[in-house]
């Protein structure tokens, strides 16, 4: 599945309600940072607890999903081509061919939420979020 993914610095989830005022949507799921478990490679600060690691908003059956960055995100370039699959097989193929010439971001690997999670831009200079299901 191909989304569009937004990344905010520290307003997700006032920009969601903006959205949901706006269209009329739903925001069907938010985590935030402070429902993560401790992990000493991401420490989070007092002050980011409440920012939103993870949501969905969905209207009229697009879905957009967002995130507060854990570092201060540039307006234009915040926003990434998610692309979320069941197997691991052709997300490692993509993430393969897309990482040459390229920048990762964040090292396609496991983690809490899916077998498989990475991030890159591509030599074309597109953000690109790949997720493989658990």
């Amino acid at each position: 599945m191909f989304s569009h993914y937004l990344l905010f610095n520290g307003n997700c989830a006032e920009a969601l309600e903006a959205y949901k005022n706006a269209f009329g949507g739903q925001i069907t799921e938010m985590q935030k940072y402070g429902d993560m478990p401790p992990n000493p490679n991401f420490p989070i600060k007092d002050e980011q607890k409440n920012y939103v690691l993870h949501a969905k908003f969905n209207w009229e059956g697009t879905e957009l999903m967002c995130a507060d960055s854990s570092l201060n995100s540039e307006a234009g370039s915040n926003m990434y081509v998610s692309v979320t699959l069941k197997d691991a097989a052709p997300v490692q193929k993509a993430w393969d061919i897309l990482k040459e010439g390229g920048e990762i971001y964040m090292d396609l690997a496991p983690s809490f939420f899916a077998s498989a999670h990475g991030s890159l831009r591509d030599k074309f200079g597109v953000n690109w979020m790949f997720t493989a299901l658990k």
